[in-house]
């Protein structure tokens, strides 16, 4: 995956895809030493990977970058927030 889609997962999806990953990565570690694997090069990605998220991780706790906590909606804000803003402000 590339950084930019690691960058838009909140904490906890990161906490959740690195799990995944992980567990991934240990089970075709072990399909390869009891067999070949089909893909062998599946291992470097899920590595890199993992590896990718937690260079996010550490960014967001040494406060280089900071992470969104709620999902960023691709349309902004809703209407019903600007309508209100707008009342507001006639009162």
């Amino acid at each position: 995956m590339k950084m930019v889609t690691f960058r838009d997962m909140t904490r906890d999806e990161l906490s959740q895809k690195k799990r995944e990953l992980t567990e991934e990565y240990f089970n075709l570690n072990m399909r390869r030493t009891l067999k070949e694997l089909d893909n062998p090069l599946k291992l470097r990605t899920i590595r890199r990977d993992i590896a990718k998220i937690e260079t996010i991780l550490s960014e967001d706790k040494l406060g280089l970058r900071r992470i969104v906590d709620t999902p960023v909606s691709i349309l902004g804000g809703s209407k019903s927030n600007h309508s209100d803003d707008k009342s507001e402000k006639s009162e």
